[in-house]
């Protein structure tokens, strides 16, 4: 059996200061759930993993739901020749407004 290939991992600078408006107790699930979806099939469609409709924010192509009531949405891009995932953004959904890095996004 072929051994699937892994995806490096890319993340934008401005990731870091998401992840500080976010809780500290939910690092850990940010980075679980980062790890599960986004190493080996960041193309595929899933339940939760859908591509965005464009323009999106941040020039994503791809939106992760994730979390407690799917709360979490993580933001991110591919490149399929050197099979990078860059992750954009990650921020909380809040009725129907996305926050990230403490301010609102426009969806």
């Amino acid at each position: 059996m072929a051994r699937r290939r892994r995806y490096s991992l890319v993340y934008a600078v401005e990731v870091k200061q998401h992840l500080r408006s976010i809780e500290a107790k939910y690092h850990s699930l940010i980075r679980e759930a980062i790890e599960e979806q986004l190493f080996y099939e960041p193309n595929v469609e899933t339940r939760n993993r859908k591509p965005l409709m464009q323009p999106a924010s941040f020039d994503s192509t791809w939106e992760i739901r994730f979390g407690p009531d799917n709360r979490f949405r993580l933001l991110y891009d591919i490149d399929q020749e050197e099979r990078e995932v860059h992750i954009l953004a990650i921020g909380v959904k809040v009725g129907h407004r996305l926050v990230v890095g403490g301010e609102e996004i426009e969806l």
